[in-house]
């Protein structure tokens, strides 16, 4: 199979949907040999921060000189990018040939009566396929949205598990409550793992310190009151967290200090583990770590930042920057929301911050709403919104609105955001401007 044949076959099996449930991945990964029981897991769940803390986690890992493997998604520029050993995404020829493994898996399946896999449980068997082939030491595995009937919750071998922030959202699967929600995501415990959390709602510890317990697993908390000696800029922030100081990370957002403690925590257990892990390579790891997409300057004059704040937790957190970074500064929105979101608290936890909102539909997704509908809804709270055609279209609006001196902050979905991003930077290349 070649490459675009496999991307063609990932389109083929979309009208499959999502169906949570572990029957479906292990009978896919059996076919596979159970690639999946080779390896040993980190394993990250929660609402919002997943992609940070993973990348934190493998950066320091790779420092320390491990064949590390990471799976996240959703990804923003390249599906390949969901699968990665070392940083560096699989490539066209293994995700060709090792597509067609897992297709002639499915394949066979279906001849035997059970239902066609989904695309994320493809994805899922195809990683676990090739960080088995790769060899890699270790794996940094990011749950899809859940936990419990997730399926990346087929894995044994789990020496860590993490949870960032756990808040509302996918509730027609998880749960109407943070509680049920919290539930759910504790369902990657396994039996021995060391878990760790961000500091958080006493309800949602108190459901992870309980499934801890049962499965006598060592669990922490990574609290706020041992975060010290904050600095933050728009280039790099450093703090002091425990006995550690002067820690720096290139991830800014204020959230993302707390994402950087949870992951330190993490590491600190791996050692515990056995895992030969120096303070260079914590150090250095931690600052290299990146993600696109996550409170990210893409432009300096004027100043772009993309982030994907798509529920009410991401939101808040969105909010919070705003108000710390950009204090008397003219600031225009541009949002893309999915209809199956709740993009009304989205609108009323982040409106405040904005002297103008221009709103765009996230191309090529059914699930998009459309810009209309979203002006409509932000028109009922704020005085000055447009609706426009196109991402180009609201760059250029954006640009024209601020000025040079102003900011335009682009979140929503982020299935725009990679489209965007990608805009600028060509824009950037044509009138070379270093970003």
């Amino acid at each position: 199979m070649k490459y675009e044949e496999a991307l063609d076959y990932i389109e083929s099996i979309k009208p499959e949907g999502i169906k949570p449930g572990l029957d479906s991945i292990r009978e896919l990964c059996r076919e596979l040999g159970n690639p999946q029981d080779e390896l040993k897991f980190v394993h990250v769940a929660g609402t919002n921060g997943k992609g940070s803390v993973v990348s934190f986690i493998s950066k320091v890992l790779q420092k320390a000189g491990y064949k590390t493997g990471t799976f996240v998604s959703p990804v923003i520029f390249d599906f390949r990018d969901m699968i990665c050993v070392n940083s560096k995404p699989i490539t066209k020829k293994a995700l060709g040939e090792e597509m067609e493994t897992v297709k002639n898996a499915c394949d066979k399946m279906v001849g035997n009566g059970f239902s066609r896999p989904t695309p994320f449980e493809v994805e899922t068997a195809l990683a676990f396929l090739h960080f088995k082939n790769a060899g890699c030491d270790i794996v940094v595995l990011e749950t899809g949205m859940g936990g419990k009937l997730d399926a990346t919750n087929i894995i044994k071998n789990t020496l860590v598990c993490v949870f960032t922030s756990i808040a509302l959202d996918h509730m027609q699967f998880l749960g109407n409550t943070v509680l049920e929600i919290a539930k759910n995501k504790s369902g990657i415990i396994k039996p021995g793992a060391s878990v760790l959390i961000e500091d958080q709602c006493r309800e949602v510890l108190a459901v992870m310190k309980e499934n801890a317990e049962l499965n006598r697993c060592y669990f922490d908390v990574a609290e706020v009151e041992d975060i010290t000696g904050v600095r933050s800029g728009l280039q790099k922030q450093t703090f002091n967290y425990k006995n550690r100081k002067k820690i720096s990370i290139s991830m800014v957002g204020r959230y993302q200090i707390m994402n950087a403690c949870v992951s330190l925590d993490a590491i600190d257990e791996l050692i515990k583990k056995g895992f030969n892990i120096s303070e260079k390579a914590i150090f250095s790891g931690l600052l290299e770590a990146s993600v696109p997409g996550r409170f990210q300057i893409i432009q300096k004059k004027p100043l772009i930042i993309a982030d994907g704040a798509h529920n009410p937790d991401g939101a808040k957190r969105l909010a919070e920057s705003i108000e710390f970074y950009f204090t008397n500064k003219r600031i225009v929105y541009i949002m893309g929301m999915l209809k199956d979101k709740d993009y009304e608290s989205v609108i009323a936890l982040t409106h405040k911050y904005a002297d103008e909102i221009i709103t765009i539909t996230p191309p090529n997704n059914e699930r998009a709403l459309s810009a209309y509908e979203l002006a409509t809804e932000i028109g009922k709270v704020h005085k000055s919104v447009s609706a426009v055609d196109s991402v180009e279209e609201a760059l250029e609006v954006a640009s024209l609105m601020c000025g040079r001196d102003g900011i335009i902050i682009a979140f929503g979905s982020l299935s725009y955001l990679g489209r965007l991003i990608g805009d600028v930077k060509k824009s950037d290349k044509k009138k070379k401007i270093v970003i």
